[in-house]
């Protein structure tokens, strides 16, 4: 692997110059236990800190801590489990840059970098991107919802790993483009209202009328206070909202249902995907569908949490039929729509000629921007 990639790289350099690399992003996942402690402590540097009130120094005592519940949780409860999120990625990786390719040739290339896990944090796969000799660079969250939590640490990352990366006074970085979100995307809804019709269609339909079928959407959970920070309830409820109004006038027990962390002292997101399940049995729903919306990939939230709030249900009402679906992963629809989304960002950056960006330039100039705008004029 390490020497044909090598090779690669040494094939690559002079050409990529005019090409594009698209910098697809997932959380990434855990797959060995003894990670835990080190990924529980970058997601909560990361994710944690912008809503909660917790001191740095609680960081790696708080994530071993975590980590020895997260080990009970997947070794014990779910025998040995280990997330397919990696593995579904590189799925999604695949078969959006056949998509791309197909469209522009070898000029765009997709590279996966992961929040939280090694060896693909952004600033390893940004490395990679340099010693390609790529100078274009499209960031691409694969998350639904775009705030602070989600694209917006994204961002984040990618501005840290760029800041240490640069030559001297210039950057090798002469393009970038951003795809925040596919809330709203046309393409994006139909398909998971066709997807939940399918399965009604497929499972439930002979035996129960469609208003004794209950529709639970499921959005990543939001903090109500995020230090001014906007957490994405706005746009997970809009993605809610249009995918509701594709269901409801068939099936009229329809919930948004938000899957929370369950951090104290913080606010979340109501209902929660269980009080959602609850509310639409009391309304008379005698089955009952989770469909995620608000993630792309599966995780242990979709997979784990969704699971445990079926146990649960499943203890006081076992007369309920109850279906967990996945999430969209590597559908192809929802490849080639992700390529899709991203064909017009490629063709600007394609368009545009690179700028050079010198910073040494820009600090020099800072002071007496005005002067030199006013002395402009005079010429």
């Amino acid at each position: 692997m390490v020497v044909s990639a090598e090779k690669e790289i040494g094939m690559n350099v002079s050409n990529n110059s005019d090409g594009i690399a698209v910098l697809l992003m997932g959380y990434g996942e855990v797959e060995s236990y003894e990670d835990f402690a080190n990924y529980n402590e970058q997601a909560l540097n990361l994710l944690t800190a912008k809503f909660a009130p917790v001191p740095t120094w609680v960081y790696p005592p708080l994530a071993k801590l975590l980590a020895m519940f997260d080990l009970h949780e997947w070794q014990h409860q779910h025998h040995d489990f280990i997330s397919p999120h990696n593995h579904i990625f590189e799925h999604q990786r695949e078969g959006i840059e056949n998509n791309l390719q197909a469209r522009w040739g070898e000029r765009v290339k997709v590279f996966k970098a992961f929040n939280f896990c090694q060896p693909f944090l952004p600033h390893q796969v940004l490395e990679q991107i340099k010693a390609e000799g790529y100078k274009k660079i499209l960031i691409y969250p694969l998350l639904v919802v775009d705030s602070i939590f989600t694209s917006g640490i994204a961002i984040e990352q990618v501005n840290k790993a760029l800041e240490g990366l640069k030559d001297g006074e210039s950057h090798w970085v002469e393009g970038v483009r951003y795809i925040p979100s596919f809330y709203n995307e046309k393409d994006y809804i139909d398909l998971m209202a066709k997807l939940v019709e399918e399965k009604i269609q497929e499972k439930l339909a002979a035996h129960y009328l469609p208003s004794q079928i209950g529709i639970i959407l499921m959005n990543h959970g939001c903090p109500h206070e995020a230090k001014g920070f906007t957490s994405g309830i706005d746009e997970s409820q809009a993605l809610y909202e249009l995918v509701r109004e594709k269901l409801i006038n068939k099936y009229p027990l329809v919930s948004v249902g938000w899957l929370n962390h369950q951090t104290p002292l913080i606010k979340w997101t109501q209902p929660n995907a269980h009080l959602a399940a609850k509310n639409l049995i009391d309304l008379g729903a005698k089955a009952l569908i989770f469909m995620p919306i608000g993630f792309a990939t599966e995780n242990h939230e979709t997979l784990l949490d969704v699971e445990h709030i079926i146990e649960s249900l499943r203890k006081k009402h076992d007369e309920v039929n109850y279906i967990q679906m996945p999430c969209v992963n590597d559908n192809p629809e929802f490849c080639q729509m992700a390529a899709d989304w991203a064909d017009e960002q490629i063709e600007a950056l394609l368009s545009e000629s690179g700028v050079k960006v010198n910073f040494g330039l820009h600090l020099e100039t800072h002071h007496h921007h005005h002067d030199h705008e006013h002395h402009h004029h005079h010429h």
